[in-house]
């Protein structure tokens, strides 16, 4: 059975709680593709076949040690059910209407797209120190960056509409390079060729920080969160 395995919440997130809860490691035993942030929504973390990778406010590419703490991330054992090859420039609105008219509304999914971007234009959330600004705040300010004739992989989770706040609703992309020199959140690319494949996935496993009382005691505003995460985002 495949599933999807989420350690804390983007609500959670939003709402200021960036203090790392679990360490980024520990997501390696339940799969080996997905995304999230660090401690103190430190940069944007790729994980693509069993790597952790992490990209700094300065655009800067590492390989996470597995020690490092994450407040949010999620991942799966991606096993490709469906594929499609793009073979002429795909805008990343087309892709996405595409995929959505492959895929369920109501189902989450992972998604993976490689092949040689024309162009990509990512962002990257600084990390931020206590007292924690709102999550929307940081992002007003947050870097971004463009590569042109780039060739990598984005990696990707759909989330339904039901379940917006524990993670963002709709599509979720990080992108890595193939020679691990640049990545971040995907904000827009056009693909020229290359290759989409997706599976959908059966079960949701939600696990949370509880043993961290900040969040066991923390009021989450869900109207706020839901108007804070379309702006971020």
């Amino acid at each position: 059975m495949s599933y999807l395995y989420q350690h804390g919440t983007l609500g959670a997130l939003m709402s200021d709680l960036m203090d790392g809860t679990e360490k980024i490691g520990e997501l390696g035993k339940y799969g080996d593709f997905g995304l999230g942030t660090l401690s103190g929504s430190n940069g944007e973390v790729i994980i693509l076949d069993h790597t952790m990778y992490h990209v700094n406010e300065s655009g800067n590419v590492t390989i996470l040690t597995g020690d490092e703490w994450t407040p949010y991330a999620a991942v799966t054992e991606f096993k490709s059910l469906q594929k499609v090859i793009i073979d002429r420039p795909m805008k990343a609105e087309e892709m996405i209407n595409r995929l959505l008219a492959k895929m369920s509304n109501n189902l989450f999914a992972a998604v993976k797209i490689s092949g040689v971007f024309s162009s990509m234009h990512v962002r990257v959330s600084p990390k931020q120190e206590k007292p924690y600004p709102k999550f929307v705040e940081a992002a007003r300010n947050q870097p971004e960056f463009s590569e042109e004739k780039v060739e990598g992989t984005i990696v990707g989770l759909f989330t339904p509409e039901l379940f917006q706040g524990a993670a963002q609703a709709g599509f979720h992309l990080h992108f890595i390079s193939k020679d691990r020199t640049f990545g971040g959140h995907v904000m827009d690319y056009t693909l020229k060729e290359g290759t989409a494949e997706w599976m959908e996935i059966e079960e949701f496993r939600q696990h949370f920080p509880i043993h961290n009382k900040e969040f066991l005691e923390h009021k989450i505003n869900s109207d706020e969160i839901a108007k804070d995460i379309a702006e971020a985002e």
